[in-house]
């Protein structure tokens, strides 16, 4: 008997047009660990969340859940909440006491748990999950990693049977996000609990599962083993997992290999190593950059910032240039800064010593209290707070009248930017209603309502698919040749060294090692590109898929 079985799963929420799943079948067995996936909105959310109870959205569902052989219904509020356990995407959506010691046991508490079961529970589990020096730690402290860490240990201490995770690892930087899977898969193989993943990251969830089952607009797409399923030829035509699928993959895919497809940077690094010769460094192709001759869109010089005047400085003589005209990606692990660095270029925090120019103007003088004037304009890490109105349509309408665009024009100019970042479909949509990515999508076409000259991006491609983050670098492009600057602050690795101009690692309040992608990932061990894993000590400029492809065409020309 299957551990969990979907049975002909249709789903609508209320008042929309379509179905947000449909007719979807599948079992999991116990102990298996499944790997979900598709585009932004194929409905992966929507599932995780009817198979758990408590948070199942409203809406018309027909069809059956079965877990253990028993309608998903008849579990008794107990069972539910031990049985099925469930990790979101947000690391502070899920936290709610002060303290981590708390938080573990907090669970265990609400189910009136007897209070010796509790102590060693959480002992044991904090020690599981190395979480001894934080165990005392107040839970606002901890960074996106440790925080997500203590969200996995927390539903842990339940002894869940079935553990449904909705992208993790989304807002989590390359080291942290590597650690909560291996620590995820351990959980998996060394206590059986069954794991339902959804993820767009798959460079290291992908090897890591037992089955893939993709989702195409609510429809089961495929639903088998990793090397079945990124089969190219058994991919549904233009399906967005082919662009998503591992470096190794796409590598050996691309140049025609025949047999198994490597699925990990080792794996793929034996393909390479097997069929083609090693060769020094060659110049990379670069994109041609925009002029940027004149006054610098940013400048920072040995800014200082805390958030409390007891607190530890969050940036410390923080120095960093943005030139005009051009796309900056900003990386570095969770906590180090980023974020607050692009809150003190906006003028949202005020640092204690240095000096901040934006746009030619020093940022005291550039506040105007909205982040949609004065020609910049930012997208926070939570998209949710860029909106204000019922439906995306109003938000932006809403926007044009406080930019005091003519009431005649502001619905061509709505319609014009949700037709720019393909979201025409979800105008009409509440926001809070919308898939995580979907939220990102809407916002930055509300951001672009204000013509800015500078864009600054937090997290812009989290909860994105591979082939929209495709359109979304092109789009990024376009819009640093037209003349707007763009810093972004990303984990996405892959991302920054296709589409960056230069990049910078903030590490200890302090940017560094800025420069062009090229000479910025090809020597790094951690916060580098799969490829570029795959491809060292062959081809030791090659960041991206692409390149590593080409360097290998043209080593099989030389005689």
């Amino acid at each position: 008997m299957p551990f969990l079985q979907v049975e002909n799963l249709s789903f609508r929420y209320p008042n929309a047009q379509a179905d947000a799943l449909s007719d979807l079948s599948f079992s999991l067995e116990a102990g298996e660990f499944v790997l979900l996936c598709g585009a932004s909105g194929c409905g992966k959310s929507t599932l995780l969340r009817l198979l758990k109870r408590e948070i199942a959205p409203h809406g018309e569902k027909k069809g059956r859940i079965l877990f253990g052989g028993r309608p998903l219904e008849t579990l008794d509020a107990r069972e539910s909440a031990a049985d099925v356990g469930f990790v979101g995407q947000n690391p502070d959506g899920q936290i709610v006491t002060d303290k981590v010691w708390h938080e573990l046991a907090f669970g265990a508490e609400s189910l009136g748990l007897p209070n010796d079961v509790i102590r060693r529970r959480v002992a044991e589990t904090a020690s599981y999950f190395g979480l001894e020096a934080q165990f005392r730690q107040a839970t606002d402290t901890l960074s996106g990693g440790q925080k997500q860490l203590v969200n996995l240990a927390s539903v842990t201490v339940l002894q869940p049977k079935l553990l449904l995770l909705d992208e993790p690892t989304g807002q989590l930087d390359p080291i942290a996000a590597s650690e909560f899977l291996s620590t995820l898969r351990k959980l998996n193989r060394e206590l059986g609990i069954t794991v339902l993943l959804a993820e767009h990251r798959l460079e290291e969830a992908f090897p890591l599962a037992d089955k893939v089952l993709l989702l195409e607009a609510g429809r089961m797409a495929l639903f088998g083993p990793p090397r079945e399923v990124g089969d190219p030829s058994k991919l549904p035509a233009g399906c967005v997992l082919s662009a998503g699928l591992p470096s190794a993959v796409r590598i050996f895919r691309s140049l025609g290999l025949s047999g198994d497809c490597p699925l990990t940077v080792r794996e793929g690094r034996e393909v390479l190593e097997t069929h083609y010769s090693p060769s020094g460094p060659s110049e990379m192709p670069s994109e041609p950059a925009s002029d940027r001759a004149g006054e610098p869109a940013v400048e920072l010089r040995e800014v200082y910032f805390r958030y409390a005047k007891q607190s530890p400085d969050v940036l410390r003589g923080t120095s960093l240039r943005v030139e005009t005209g051009e796309c900056f990606c900003l990386l570095g692990g969770n906590g180090a800064g980023k974020t607050t660095a692009l809150q003190v270029i906006a003028g949202l925090e005020k640092p204690y010593r240095g000096k901040v120019n934006v746009l030619g103007k020093p940022v005291d003088s550039y506040r105007s209290g909205s982040l949609y004037r004065n020609g910049l304009s930012l997208l926070p890490q939570n998209p949710q707070t860029v909106f204000l109105q019922n439906t995306v349509r109003a938000d932006y309408l809403d926007l044009l009248q406080a930019l005091d665009v003519p009431r005649g024009e502001r619905e061509t100019l709505a319609a014009s930017a949700a037709e720019r970042l393909g979201v025409t479909s979800l105008l009409d949509r509440h926001p809070f209603d919308l898939s995580g990515g979907e939220q990102q999508k809407c916002a930055l076409a509300k951001l672009l309502l204000s013509t800015p000259r500078l864009l600054l991006l937090d997290e812009p491609t989290k909860g994105l698919d591979a082939v929209y983050k495709r359109f979304l670098g092109r789009f990024l492009r376009d819009l640093r040749d037209g003349g707007t600057t763009v810093l972004l602050v990303t984990h996405d690795v892959e991302f920054a060294a296709e589409y960056a101009d230069r990049c910078a690692l903030l590490f200890d309040g302090e940017v560094l090692s800025a420069g062009d992608p090229h000479e910025f990932f090809a020597g790094n061990n951690f916060y580098t590109t799969a490829a570029s894993r795959i491809a060292r000590g062959l081809f030791p400029n090659a960041i991206t898929c692409e390149e590593v492809v080409n360097a290998c065409r043209r080593a099989e020309e030389k005689p």
